[in-house]
């Protein structure tokens, strides 16, 4: 029989839907629920206590641990901010450990989306870890000696806001020229319209996006170069060169033994990866006369925070914990 210790619940807060899973010890999935994401903070909170209990009805549940993209503080206990959430300063933990009775953290999206994949996946056997997750910006989370490191403040690594191009495109934070500019699912359509009005390049893409500008997407670019679109092959190419000369920067910060792809955009990975390794390899410094990181996709894909949330939750039970039959007794 399973102990109650080794089933928690994962949960990706995201902006559009809330995911919440129950994983093993083992880092499977075993039972998932979803719900739209509510526009208030007690809207959310309610919604994720009734996630929480339709699970507890079906497993004996341990912990839980809330996956955030957003700003946490170093106790894990409160959102600071998160820029598609309603919370601010808000004591999230606290408050859905009191309805639920049962232990809650929080944690970066990405730093739980690493953590999950040290433990369970791509990252498996990496010492200096660090996770790049590409989406519509750049997440980035790292690993020093295989512990997560979140910076004085809780909200370190922002590396998709480091600088590449000084005066360069504006970045919703407020500066300009920031790496996810330039390399994100958002920079792909960005990138496709530049080429575009500097060169007429015959394709279907190029058709498209001179019919209806509005209907350019990066996953109708990515889409576009598996099909060959010579326009898109030269966007994802442009794409290849940010990543690399990124990863460079990261390398020469961090020196890291393991790097690994991660978000919406590495599911197109076969399309870039290759060429950005290249350009890693020549822009990081001591080129030719150092150890390169090696750079692998993600082995769990977008169930990667989930786990990571609700493996980071189990680490944080006491010792034979029993807690997890009340709230599955309790309805409200």
């Amino acid at each position: 029989m399973t102990g109650t210790r080794s089933l928690t619940v994962g949960i990706d807060v995201g902006g559009t839907n809330i995911r919440a899973s129950v994983i093993d010890g083992g880092g499977e999935v075993l039972d998932t629920v979803q719900a739209p994401t509510p526009h208030s903070a007690r809207a959310l909170e309610d919604a994720l206590d009734r996630a929480v209990r339709e699970l507890c009805r079906r497993h004996p549940i341990g912990a839980v641990g809330l996956a955030v993209a957003g700003f946490i503080n170093s106790e894990r206990s409160s959102v600071r901010f998160a820029p598609h959430l309603p919370w601010q300063n808000a004591p999230v933990a606290q408050r859905l450990t009191e309805r639920l009775e049962l232990p809650v953290i929080l944690e970066h999206d990405a730093n739980a989306a690493v953590w999950a994949e040290y433990r369970f996946g791509a990252a498996a056997g990496g010492h200096n870890v660090v996770l790049i997750a590409i989406g519509t910006g750049i997440g980035a989370a790292l690993l020093i000696d295989g512990q997560l490191y979140r910076g004085t403040h809780g909200v370190a690594p922002e590396l998709g806001h480091l600088q590449v191009v000084p005066q360069g495109r504006a970045c919703p934070c407020g500066k300009h020229g920031c790496w996810e500019r330039y390399c994100s699912g958002t920079a792909l359509a960005d990138t496709a319209i530049e080429m575009l009005a500097t060169d007429a390049v015959r394709s279907v893409l190029a058709t498209d996006v001179m019919r209806d500008p509005g209907s350019l997407t990066g996953r109708r670019v990515a889409g576009a170069a598996q099909d060959g679109d010579p326009l898109a092959l030269r966007v994802l190419a442009d794409f290849a060169r940010w990543l690399g000369l990124g990863l460079a920067f990261v390398s020469d910060i961090f020196d890291p033994d393991l790097v690994v792809i991660a978000g919406g955009v590495s599911s197109s990975a076969p399309l870039f990866l290759d060429e950005a390794r290249e350009d890693y390899a020549r822009a990081v410094t001591g080129a030719g006369h150092r150890p390169l990181a090696r750079i692998r996709t993600t082995q769990l894909g977008e169930a990667a925070s989930m786990i990571g949330a609700a493996d980071l939750a189990r680490a944080a039970l006491p010792v034979g914990s029993r807690k997890s039959s009340r709230v599955a007794r309790t309805s409200r």
